[in-house]
């Protein structure tokens, strides 16, 4: 029953690593992988004399890293506060609300975002516009758009998270609070003494896993609201190559800098995986 899956994994994750074969090569479509002409590490060479490697480099594990934290944070914060809750219809109804997003696709979402924060006519300039603000380029202007970035990538993700802290909450012993009600804990201090040490091991767990991802500042997200006004602040390794390798036909040179970043996110995935197995005892085997 295995083959399948087995002959799936082979034809579309193993064969198309040949295509690696491109960054070694001064790679000609006209002659394929057998006819151009090797050149050793002449363009891994050229990527690091690049100008923008250093910019997107450092655009990724700055948005990354901003991503990383508050998408860590907020969802243990929100998990607190919606756990003290007691109406559970309130409760399961503010809970698939936040999760909504999670569904919902880059693309689409773009669009939206687009008109939102549209400085003509979008919903978010008009509010401040009733506050005598003017207009914001949240899109077109670079200060602003790392913090659209991680702000919307947040609002899109967190709910999934949350919902992974409800169900350590939820295999707390209540007997824990019973005592320390008797014991006359306020809600504060069983926070501090119960609860937070409950979630800490998933805590500790999802931290560590999410350093493998910390290249990875979301390709999707970025492709469809980003333009060449934000590139100082907004490109990132993985649009970087999508605009040398496939818009400016340099295929080799945009192997080198993707398989880069392959080796580096392997590198950090496996130093992530060890310290999940120390900190939070979690294998996969």
């Amino acid at each position: 029953m295995m083959l399948p899956g087995i002959v799936f994994l082979i034809i579309f994750n193993y064969v198309p690593m040949v295509g690696i074969s491109i960054a070694f090569q001064d790679y000609n479509p006209t002659k394929g992988f057998f006819g151009s002409e090797w050149v050793g590490l002449r363009y891994f060479k050229f990527m690091l004399e690049l100008p923008d490697t250093a910019t997107v480099v450092r655009n990724t594990l700055i948005i990354a890293g901003l991503k990383i934290l508050f998408g860590f944070l907020v969802p243990i914060l929100f998990a607190l506060l919606l756990n003290e809750v007691r109406q559970t219809l309130v409760k399961r109804m503010v809970q698939t609300m936040v999760y909504f997003p999670h569904f919902l696709s880059w693309v689409i979402l773009g669009g939206i975002l687009i008109d939102i924060l549209s400085m003509q006519g979008g919903a978010v300039n008009q509010i401040l516009s009733w506050f005598s603000v003017d207009p914001i380029f949240f899109l077109g202007d670079p200060q602003w758009f790392r913090a659209v970035l991680i702000s919307t990538d947040v609002w899109k993700e967190f709910g999934f998270s949350t919902i992974i802290y409800l169900a350590a909450l939820s295999g707390i012993n209540p007997q824990l609070y019973e005592a320390a009600v008797i014991d006359g804990a306020n809600r504060w201090k069983q926070t501090l003494n119960i609860t937070i040490p409950g979630i800490l091991p998933v805590a500790v767990l999802m931290a560590t896993l999410s350093i493998g991802g910390i290249l990875n500042a979301g390709f999707d997200q970025i492709f469809n609201l980003y333009n060449a006004l934000v590139y100082d602040t907004g490109d990132i390794i993985d649009t970087y190559v999508y605009r040398i390798g496939l818009v400016d036909a340099q295929y080799s040179l945009a192997t080198a800098v993707g398989l880069f970043k392959s080796v580096v996110s392997l590198i950090l995935i496996s130093v992530s995986y060890a310290l999940a197995y120390r900190f939070a005892n979690y294998r996969i085997f």
